[in-house]
């Protein structure tokens, strides 16, 4: 196990490497594309950290992501450009809107939590919709002033700059998640996913353990909102629309619910495959796209990082 906990980090390592140097391989417009897809993946982290650790399968985690995302156009707009508080403010809002929320929340379960949260995403889109004298409405947010990484430093105006920016802030808030699914916490919380009524028995409080990770995984939607408007400088309320929780949640299972790394994964590979069949084959982009759902339930339970899991235990068990 540790071998393998080695070989995956030297592998991750390599991923972020590689990463890290596509700047000086692709064009600014593809550049811009990943920054957008960068922040997709942090939210589809926030869903797996749900979905996965607690497991509570989410359709409304682009509540969360765009309160942060309108706190920082609100920021912006008032002439606040730094990147550590957009981040830290946004992570905030979105943190308390949870927070608030989650008390009810999380006393549902299953089909029933699905259907709420989004039920609580979908008001938030017709809010962000209506509320024009901060979204918009249909015509977006109008062009914002690019963020600066921080005090002294020259503004984000460059795709590479704002690419290598977004990468980082992603990175980083990813091997926080992961830290915090490993912790004692993160422990408990997975005992609840496993067996909630032993858990109550031995009286753990199952309540504040999952509204905690409801709150936490919030706040990594919000950074993501945060992210998508210094990758866009302009956003609309589609950004928060139904068709944003399908997609991510898809990317989740296709990139594996127990993997933060699998959910970033994903999220890359379903929005490329939108972008390519809307290019290529108008008008068939969801049965593309529902096609691959289905084959990725029954041929990867555990998407892809459960393959590449199970491939890397069997080379062990061949090895010894």
């Amino acid at each position: 196990m540790t071998r393998l906990l080695l070989d995956t980090r030297v592998w991750t390592a390599l991923a972020v490497a590689a990463l890290a140097a596509l700047p000086f391989a692709v064009d600014a417009y593809t550049l811009s594309s990943l920054s957008g897809i960068i922040s997709l993946g942090l939210l589809a982290v926030s869903v797996a950290v749900l979905t996965g650790t607690a497991g509570l399968p989410s359709l409304g985690q682009v509540a969360p992501y765009a309160f942060g995302m309108y706190t920082t156009v609100v920021l912006i707009r008032a002439g606040v450009t730094e990147a550590p508080v957009l981040l830290l403010a946004s992570g905030a809002a979105a943190a308390v809107f949870c927070a608030v929320i989650g008390p009810a929340v999380v006393r549902t379960r299953g089909v029933v939590f699905l259907m709420l949260t989004l039920a609580v995403g979908e008001l938030t889109a017709q809010a962000a919709q209506q509320w024009k004298a901060v979204s918009g409405g249909t015509d977006g947010s109008g062009r914002l002033d690019p963020t600066v990484p921080f005090w002294g430093l020259e503004p984000l105006v460059d795709e590479p700059a704002v690419y290598w920016y977004c990468l980082a802030v992603a990175v980083v808030v990813t091997a926080l998640a992961g830290w915090a699914a490993r912790s004692t916490p993160g422990s408990l919380v997975r005992g609840v996913r496993d067996n909630e009524a032993r858990m109550r028995a031995d009286g753990h409080r199952v309540g504040a353990y999952l509204l905690g990770v409801f709150v936490f995984a919030g706040m990594i939607a919000g950074i993501g909102g945060s992210l998508l408007v210094t990758s866009q400088r302009m956003v609309f309320p589609s950004d928060v629309s139904f068709s944003i929780s399908a997609l991510v949640l898809m990317a989740v299972v296709i990139g594996g619910a127990a993997s933060l790394g699998g959910a970033l994964v994903g999220a890359g590979a379903v929005i490329l495959l939108r972008d390519w069949t809307a290019a290529y084959l108008p008008g068939q982009g969801p049965l593309v796209l529902g096609a691959l759902f289905i084959a990725a339930v029954y041929l990867m339970p555990g998407g892809l990082a459960g393959v590449l899991e199970r491939i890397g235990l069997r080379r062990r068990k061949e090895a010894t």
